[in-house]
């Protein structure tokens, strides 16, 4: 059988790799209680929030995100 194509390999290894930490991960979630579980939500949504604001006030002053790395026109 031929090799695949060097993304597809790396690709594969990755998600052999990943898959079982994932899985582990989803079992925790699973066994939290309600109150914890909530608890995770509201700080992940306070830090997107706070990631909005400060990208927001980025903007206004003239920033932002960085340029992607590459040749500029």
């Amino acid at each position: 059988m031929p090799t695949p194509p060097l993304p597809v390999g790396r690709a594969t290894r990755a998600a052999k790799r990943i898959a079982p930490m994932a899985l582990e991960a989803w079992r925790r979630w699973e066994r939290l209680p309600e109150e914890e579980k909530e608890r995770y939500r509201r700080r992940a949504r306070d830090a997107a929030q706070r990631g909005r604001t400060v990208l927001d006030r980025a903007r206004r002053r003239g920033g932002g995100p960085p340029a992607p790395p590459g040749p500029r026109p």
